[in-house]
């Protein structure tokens, strides 16, 4: 499988020395990241002394990257590879960790709240317990989780909340108005463009009329050009498919000559061929081979039918060889007194 279908985190599973270290370093760094008030440089610090035990070995910054982008796949892995792995001693360690870097400065942020409580809750770990432990180390009861959906938690969080929920209201209310006059103002304006373009069309039907007509005369004068070219054309291939004919008649009439000639040549009786010629045929040469090319026929000749070549052959054998070698001998000797 290749290295690209692995996300970020599950490479670095992959290379961790301990898988469960990778992923409780993630669900810390998770944590780490809904601190309010704190500095990037703060949350590597501290996270990097909370997990200084750790064997996962690789670096932090990769997994801060990860639980800066809130990738909930990944935190969803690291958590299943957390409950699979923990038992009831290392979950209540977890647990202890978070804790203690969700609430360094003494305040744990909303966030955090949820997600303390998602841990606690993975981990198999009760409410009783999970709230007798944040009180242990913080030394303040966890409270319930307050609800930013109601009116309540921004009248203590934010003491403007009904005042700059009015200004929105009005704001809201002046956008409508001017929305309703726009679209006012858009609707003449798209009257007046409608009726633009209705005149506008009317004009264009005028003039796509009088195009069409233009049109209509210019492709009749064009058909006729075409038909004028094509009758032209017609008599060329006519003149040409006689011109063409007369050329295959010519042609036939000089091959009917060429033949009766070649026939006639064949039946006129042929010369017997001159001795010189007879004595080039027996070392296997043609008229015009000079002395060496006859030296080096001869030889080859007489190696190939020399009479001691067959001595362990049969008489008849040997008497064809010994009549083959003599004419070429004979031959030879011809040629090299003559040539």
């Amino acid at each position: 499988m290749s290295i690209a279908r692995f996300s970020p985190f599950e490479l670095l599973l992959l290379k961790s020395r301990s898988q469960v270290d990778t992923a409780t370093l993630l669900l810390l760094a998770w944590v780490l990241v809904h601190r309010q008030q704190v500095s990037e440089g703060q949350r590597r610090r501290r996270l990097a002394q909370v997990t200084a035990q750790f064997r996962h070995g690789h670096e932090l910054g990769p997994v801060m990257s990860i639980a800066h982008s809130q990738d909930l796949q990944a935190i969803q892995l690291a958590a299943e590879v957390v409950r699979k792995e923990c038992s009831n001693e290392r979950s209540l360690s977890i647990l202890y960790q978070a804790i203690t870097v969700a609430t360094d400065d003494g305040e744990l942020s909303l966030n955090n709240h949820y997600i303390l409580g998602f841990l606690a809750d993975l981990l198999n770990i009760t409410p009783a317990t999970f709230s007798t432990l944040f009180h242990e180390l913080t030394g303040k009861p966890l409270q319930s989780a307050e609800d930013p959906s109601r009116d309540a938690y921004w009248q203590v969080h934010d003491p403007e909340y009904h005042a700059r929920k009015a200004r929105d209201a009005h704001a809201a209310e002046q956008k409508a108005k001017e929305a309703e006059e726009r679209q006012r103002a858009n609707k003449e304006q798209q009257q007046q463009k409608q009726q633009k373009q209705q005149k506008q069309q009317k004009q264009q039907k005028q003039q796509n009329k009088q195009r069409q007509q233009e049109e209509a005369h210019r492709e009749k004068a064009k058909q006729e050009q075409a038909k004028r070219e094509q009758n032209k054309q017609q008599e060329r291939r006519k003149r040409q498919e006689q011109t063409q004919q007369q050329e295959r008649q010519r042609w036939q009439q000089e091959q009917k000559r060429q033949e009766e000639a070649r026939r006639q040549q064949r039946e006129r009786p042929s010369s017997p061929p001159d001795r010189n010629t007879r004595a080039l045929a027996v070392l296997g040469l043609t008229p015009g081979a000079n002395r060496a090319d006859i030296r080096r026929a001869y030889r080859r000749m007489a190696q190939l039918h020399h009479p001691d070549r067959f001595y362990s052959g049969s008489e008849h054998q040997i008497a064809l060889a010994s009549t083959r070698f003599q004419r070429i001998k004979s031959a030879y000797d011809y040629l090299m007194q003559n040539t």
